[in-house]
């Protein structure tokens, strides 16, 4: 049977369905959504954890003309009764704010706009109404030409639809806080507070057209910024039991979907990587990851994990936290990197001039975006902290090495002169220099190969940042791989180093001998063959802790 095609980016279900792609069955929280009754509700995920293809869903299902064969053999349409009482019963207003991006409270606020006006294009339809007067016809009108009051619009348009059909309106608002994001980012926050506060206040409180209404985003803003105009929305948090496996993949449908295409054997390297957040009770994979993941392993022959979730954006608020962290935070910083736990409260009410206010808030922000899970509470109110998986790993290592490699740049200048000048103690005094400024967080890792990566990694960053350098990491050479090689373009020379690590600072010179041994056994000095290259330099620096011992051939 041939295999469906991986939903990569497309988060409209009904393409998904008609077109055949792969589906993980999510419509159970419909019921769950119904049975625990909210006339407002907001879902605060990570991104890409399926809260888009996920309000899709919701359309689909509830509105007015609804194509029932989208959910053929889905759970939900085991549910006769629901079914019938719900779907296709309501006019639907969806309104994505994530492409709200403009650098000006101007730019945001017409980016609003139009995200309102495709909406309202949708229901042309009103201008034939015969229930519609032509004040009614002529305020759908001035929506849909970006005319009207911006604030009221949403509420307008669904007292239109109101009348129109004769049924109240569900109104799913998609990635509410993205603008809020952008406006701190750009200056303009309190602005965009007021704008959104007052687009909420009128379409989702004291709305006698509002049948329910559905948000999605990835923080819980404080009540008291956004929320005050609001009777008390119902709030499903990655603490909350009720709804908690219905973004994100479950283990068992990760299971499932390699199972579907013959890639059980990669289930423990799966969990491994992409798994480790938990939402209430329930252990949860970022899909985005998992799907990326397949389709990577379906189609090429490349078959080491990526950090796909991690790469769709800057992480500069890890790179935020590890700035303002002191000698206390780093410790935890510390602890994470070797797969503990970190004690701390949370704070879930948070605005967005907050974020950066404080250490403590900055714990609660990693949480609220995924790059820390929790693992359950204390007794005194604290959270049990995690960072949830390989994946986000690595991101932290990255984000701790641009750290350290700025805060030793005027050091970094003293070892590029070093290895000019080919003097092996004085490289050796430079990196101990540095690797007593850093997170040791670099020694992470619970196997000596990792331990080892990571100052192999920590040493590319080093080298890479010298202009004349051309350096290449476990390239073929000899008969076998060099750990790094470098070509200086300046002096026309080149550099190998081989990297060893050890757990007992006491065999540090052994090891350093190992790694001069390993170049000269293995004639890594070959991969200069043909390049017009005037000497070559090679050093053996084994590790251990903040300590390095550099020796020369």
């Amino acid at each position: 049977m041939e295999k469906r095609k991986m939903p990569i980016g497309i988060d409209d279900f009904a393409k998904i369905r008609e077109n055949d792609f792969y589906y993980i069955d999510k419509t159970g929280m419909i019921k769950e959504l119904l049975d625990n009754w909210g006339e407002v509700n907001l879902f605060t995920r990570p991104r890409r954890f399926g809260k888009s293809i996920n309000m899709s869903m919701l359309r689909r299902f509830f509105e007015i003309g609804a194509d029932k064969s989208l959910f053929d053999g889905l759970d939900i349409s085991r549910d006769i009764e629901l079914c019938d009482k719900y779907m296709g019963r309501f006019p639907v207003i969806a309104i994505s704010l994530k492409q709200v991006n403009g650098s000006t409270y101007e730019e945001a606020r017409a980016n609003i706009w139009d995200a309102v006006k495709a909406e309202a294009r949708r229901f042309s339809f009103l201008l034939q109404s015969d229930r519609l007067d032509e004040d009614d016809k002529n305020e759908y009108q001035e929506i849909k030409n970006g005319k009207s009051l911006i604030d009221s619009c949403i509420y307008h348009l669904s007292y239109l639809l109101c009348k129109h059909y004769g049924s109240q309106v569900i109104i799913l608002i998609d990635e509410y806080d993205a603008p809020l994001q952008k406006a701190y980012e750009n200056g303009y926050y309190d602005d965009m507070v007021r704008l959104i506060r007052q687009i909420f206040g009128y379409a989702l409180k004291s709305n006698e057209s509002l049948y329910f209404g559905v948000l999605t985003g990835c923080m819980r803003v404080s009540k008291e910024s956004l929320f005050s105009d609001l009777n008390n929305p119902t709030m499903y948090t990655m603490l909350d039991e009720v709804c908690d496996e219905w973004f994100g993949f479950t283990d068992q449908e990760v299971r499932k979907i390699l199972d579907d295409y013959d890639l059980g054997q990669y289930y423990e390297i799966t969990k491994d990587w992409y798994d480790g957040y938990r939402i209430g009770i329930t252990d949860i994979y970022c899909p985005w990851d998992v799907i990326n993941w397949c389709r990577q392993l379906l189609v090429t022959s490349d078959h080491e994990p990526k950090n796909f979730w991690a790469n769709m954006s800057e992480n500069d608020t890890i790179y935020r936290f590890i700035e303002m962290a002191g000698d206390n935070t780093r410790y935890d910083m510390e602890v994470l990197s070797e797969g503990e736990t970190v004690d701390k409260f949370l704070s879930f009410e948070l605005t967005y001039k907050d974020i950066y206010s404080g250490i403590d808030n900055l714990w609660s922000v990693l949480f609220t975006t995924g790059y820390l899970t929790q693992r359950g509470r204390n007794e005194d109110g604290t959270y049990r902290l995690a960072i949830p998986n390989r994946e986000v790993l690595r991101v932290f290592r990255d984000q701790v090495q641009r750290w350290f490699l700025r805060k030793n740049e005027g050091s970094l200048q003293e070892l590029y002169k070093a290895f000019d000048e080919g003097k092996a103690d004085r490289i050796e005094e430079c990196i101990n220099c540095c690797l007593k400024e850093s997170i040791s967080f670099m020694d992470g890792g619970n196997t000596e190969e990792l331990k080892e990566a990571s100052y192999h990694m920590l040493l590319i960053g080093m080298a890479k940042g010298h202009p004349g350098w051309l350096v290449k990491s476990n390239r073929e050479a000899g008969k076998g791989r060099a750990d790094i090689i470098v070509i200086n373009r300046l002096k026309n020379s080149g550099i190998i180093i081989e990297v060893k690590h050890t757990n007992d600072n006491r065999q540090l010179c052994a090891k350093a001998e190992e790694a001069c041994s390993q170049i000269k056994d293995m004639n890594y000095n070959e991969y200069f063959l043909g390049f017009q290259i005037n000497e070559i330099e090679e050093y053996g620096i084994a590790f251990s802790g903040k300590e390095c011992k550099v020796l020369q051939m």
